[in-house]
């Protein structure tokens, strides 16, 4: 109460004061009457004052009050200006989200052009190494692969429960920084003293040349590894260490304006680090004789990657550093969401019960097949085509560049064709694709000798044209996927019930992707073993890739015929709760503005009483004042 008299006292005594200085001293009975003015006009303002004992100003300070000067003067104290200023902003976007944003915008970036040089890599290794072929890689990805990733997941589990996120992240990358470094340095210049090749060689005599994938394993063992560890670099450094940090400390609103721009930076991504592996490819035609031109063009790339991942670590560190203000970042519990473990009879059990689930998991496993049936066909082709290792990882950049273009382009066209022509239209983009261009595919290698005459025309052969529309397939069908199948395929999810859109998603977790990823590894292997060489078996290959895609387009139809009908009743609910939010607002917005008005019309009224009051005659005023008093 004392901080409110000494707080009351400061606010009155200046306009007193002031006062004092133009007008002479007011009759006591007309100071009485302003005094019970000045001791409402709080109460109309909205202000909580105390209420203390009358204050006994000095006499040298007799009050002659304002009102209007001291209304404006209470209105200031009742609402005070924040405390500091606006946060600075730069091109519209303020500066502390931009010291979020710009880091992981960089780590973004070199993590994707790491990837790519990986990725462009790793074929060129396991498919063009001596007694090796493109028919190590279904096995590669079922034998090796997949235990090496879920291995990698449990320990990375385990280490999650007793060090820091920060101790974490660079236990989880040095490791693969270190491995490229040493890749480049000493594994590869060493390959023929550490490879058994002998021992392979006699395991293939004794086993025949059907088992040239697996044993193709044990030959080229160093490139084996360098291969996974080019995979988990996709998996577990974006998905998991990237993707986890962007979480931590990024906002919703914040996730919602540039994570998709990370998306687009992906690409562009890709189209330098295509360019940069095609660079280190064709060093080999600058150097001499003699010299191993792709053991110098790797050393160069796992320079780059070793180089950028040092990056990668500055930059979380920087962040955690200099950035993020740990001490008064509030701590937020996100609550984790149930999501049932379902079991593979009960996903099974869900697959059976509902034909939408059923027809969205057809489209899962029916891409991860297809592509994969011919991507593994087509890089037998290409090695065909390219045999040396510089030329086969000179065509990759290309084929990373021409990707990314093509991404970048789709992923701007996917809303159009999403918003312009509906789900259905959309979702056929990508299997239709995959079809018209596989059956090209596929017709150049079997009944490519008639054309030739043709091609030769265009300066081709059949084998290269064979690896052009290849390529575009593998183009084609990745920017379809990333862009409309992708979206497709998480909208289709929307219109579901609680129930069956947490179930629905758990089974095809559980059966479809890995079904999807490694289904086409599985036919591939099984031809391969049956029919002696994955050339032998292409004829069934391409069969078995119709079948699949019309599967595909089918399931593509019926969910269209379910999703469409279902996605307008959501439109429509929404429609309907939207109405009703707003004319719930309305009327609450109407009552309250009502009241608002009655307020302020009155407090209008008590101030010009009040002005009049001030200005007109002595007389006057006290007739008025007894009239109101009365």
């Amino acid at each position: 109460m004392e901080s409110g008299l000494v707080a009351s006292h400061r606010l009155r005594v200046p306009f007193a004061a002031a006062h004092h200085r133009h007008h002479p001293a007011a009759p006591p009975h007309l100071l009485r009457q302003r005094r019970g003015s000045v001791a409402a006009t709080p109460l109309r303002l909205g202000l909580h004052l105390p209420t203390p004992t009358p204050l006994r100003l000095p006499a040298a300070l007799p009050l002659r009050p304002s009102l209007p000067p001291l209304r404006a003067a209470a209105a200031s104290a009742a609402a005070p200006e924040p405390v500091g200023s606006a946060s600075p902003k730069f091109l519209g976007v303020e500066t502390k989200t931009l010291k979020k944003i710009v880091p992981l915008g960089l780590m973004f970036f070199c993590i994707l052009f790491n990837y790519t040089i990986l990725r462009d890599t790793k074929d060129v290794l396991v498919v063009t190494a001596k007694g090796s072929s493109a028919e190590i890689i279904p096995f590669l990805k079922t034998w090796v692969n997949l235990p090496m990733a879920i291995g990698f997941m449990l320990l990375y589990t385990k280490l999650a429960d007793v060090l820091s996120k920060e101790a974490l992240f660079y236990t989880v990358i040095f490791p693969f920084i270190a491995f490229f470094g040493a890749f480049g340095y000493l594994l590869y210049p060493m390959r023929d003293a550490i490879h058994p090749t002998a021992l392979a060689d006699r395991l293939l005599a004794a086993l025949g040349p059907s088992f040239l994938g697996p044993v193709a394993i044990l030959r080229v063992w160093s490139f084996c590894l360098f291969y996974v560890m080019a995979e988990l670099w996709g998996s577990v450094v974006i998905s998991v260490l990237f993707w986890g940090f962007a979480n931590q400390i990024t906002t919703v609103e914040e996730a919602k304006e540039f994570y998709p721009l990370f998306g687009l930076g992906a690409n562009v991504a890709l189209i330098f680090s295509g360019r940069t592996v095609k660079y280190f490819s064709n060093m080999r035609q600058n150097l001499g004789p003699g010299v191993d031109g792709w053991a110098i063009s790797l050393r160069g790339m796992m320079s780059i990657v070793v180089l950028l991942g040092l990056v990668i670590a500055g930059i979380y560190w920087g962040v955690n550093k200099f950035v993020i203000d740990k001490s008064a970042a509030p701590v937020v519990e996100r609550k984790k969401k149930d999501k049932p473990k379902l079991s593979m009879g009960e996903s099974l059990k869900v697959l059976v019960s509902s034909r939408y689930v059923r027809d969205l998991a057809t489209l899962v496993v029916a891409y991860g097949i297809s592509i994969n049936l011919v991507e593994v066909t087509w890089k037998s082709k290409l090695k065909a085509q390219y045999p040396s290792p510089n030329e086969y990882s000179s065509f990759m950049g290309d084929f990373s560049t021409a990707t990314g273009i093509a991404t970048f382009t789709m992923m701007l066209l996917g809303r159009v064709i999403l918003r312009k022509f509906g789900w259905g239209v959309a979702a056929t983009i990508t299997p239709a694709v995959l079809l018209l261009t596989g059956v090209g595919f596929f017709s150049l290698i079997l009944f490519g000798e008639p054309l030739t005459p043709l091609m030769a025309t265009l300066g081709m052969t059949p084998l290269l044209a064979a690896v052009y529309v290849g390529a575009m397939q593998n183009i084609f069908s990745k920017s379809a996927k990333y862009s409309l199948f992708d979206p497709c395929k998480e909208m289709a999810y929307i219109p579901l019930d609680e129930d069956m859109k947490v179930k629905g998603k758990a089974a095809i977790d559980v059966v479809c992707n890995p079904l999807g990823k490694s289904g086409g590894a599985l036919i591939q292997q099984f031809m391969i073993l049956s029919f002696g060489s994955l050339a032998n078996s292409t004829p069934y290959l391409g069969g078995i890739l119709l079948v699949i895609v019309l599967a595909w387009l089918g399931a593509v139809r019926s969910l269209d015929s379910q999703f469409s009908p279902l996605a307008k009743q959501e439109l429509e609910k929404e429609k309907m709760l939207k109405a009703k939010t707003v004319e719930t607002t309305a009327q609450v917005v109407g009552s309250g503005n009502g009241s608002l008005q009655e307020t302020l019309a009155s407090e209008n009224s008590a101030n010009g009483s009040a002005i009049k009051v001030s200005q007109e005659p002595e007389s006057t005023t006290s007739e008025k004042s007894g009239q109101q008093s009365q």
